[in-house]
């Protein structure tokens, strides 16, 4: 890592890199700090003894905030970080150890606080696998069945495109040192998400729930304030939830 950063000598570094999925971390803690902690560390440790080091925006998580009372919804970045399984500790550890290389080594550190993000490509997720499953009963692949988790929590899907902009004006304006929520403007329901995408794919299919999908814990809702980076950044979303899942079942049309 250091060698690579020495030769290239960025001057923003997206860091992206991690084990993202709450399910794994819990079947492979040690595996998901390994990933996520000592990754970053190992990066931070790189960068911090060039004579200028590169702005560095990290892909932090909504999963560090854990269950929010509906009282502190939407959640501001003040809010306590009480995380539910291990991929949420790691990334507080990832927002807290990025704070601290800005104010003891002068790293210019931004962190996002991504809430649900999706789009064309994705996978592992509720909108993506409802999209793939009706692509497949379209095809002829999968029985007219659509497998289901817990369709009740309700979540912001940001669109990717959205996503990746709101890390580009992080690293322009984003104050070093800052963490700052990412999000979509509105929730819903995992299961109004299926019905969109069920009338927005115009197939006939039957909903089962599948324990195989179900989680240990799920907050209820996770849903956060942007107003601190619309401050700062002048971002704003420019995608509905029904453009993303359209584009999402154009893509696995064409791929799948």
């Amino acid at each position: 890592m250091t060698q690579l950063v020495t030769d290239y000598r960025p001057t923003h570094i997206f860091h992206l890199g991690a084990q993202s999925l709450p399910t794994v971390s819990w079947a492979d803690p040690v595996g998901t700090f390994e990933s996520n902690v000592m990754g970053s560390l190992h990066l931070f440790e790189a960068v911090r003894h060039l004579k200028r080091p590169p702005v560095i925006v990290s892909a932090c998580s909504s999963a560090e905030y854990g269950n929010v009372a509906s009282k502190d919804i939407p959640v501001i970045e003040d809010h306590p970080l009480r995380p539910l399984h291990p991929y949420g500790i790691s990334k507080v550890m990832l927002d807290l150890l990025a704070r601290e290389y800005f104010l003891d080594y002068k790293v210019p550190a931004v962190n996002l606080r991504l809430f649900n993000t999706t789009g064309p490509g994705k996978t592992n997720d509720a909108p993506s696998d409802f999209v793939r499953q009706l692509i497949r009963i379209k095809k002829g692949s999968q029985p007219a069945v659509i497998k289901v988790g817990n369709l009740k929590p309700r979540r912001a899907f940001l669109d990717v495109s959205d996503t990746v902009r709101g890390f580009y004006l992080a690293a322009l304006r984003g104050k070093r040192g800052e963490s700052y929520n990412l999000c979509a403007p509105k929730t819903y329901e995992i299961g109004e998400l299926l019905h969109r995408a069920v009338r927005l794919s115009g197939v006939r299919a039957k909903v089962e729930t599948a324990s195989h999908l179900m989680r240990p814990s799920d907050e209820k809702i996770i849903f956060g304030s942007t107003k601190k980076f619309r401050k700062d950044t002048g971002w704003k979303p420019l995608h509905s939830i029904d453009q993303t899942l359209s584009s999402m079942l154009e893509y696995w049309d064409r791929t799948t």
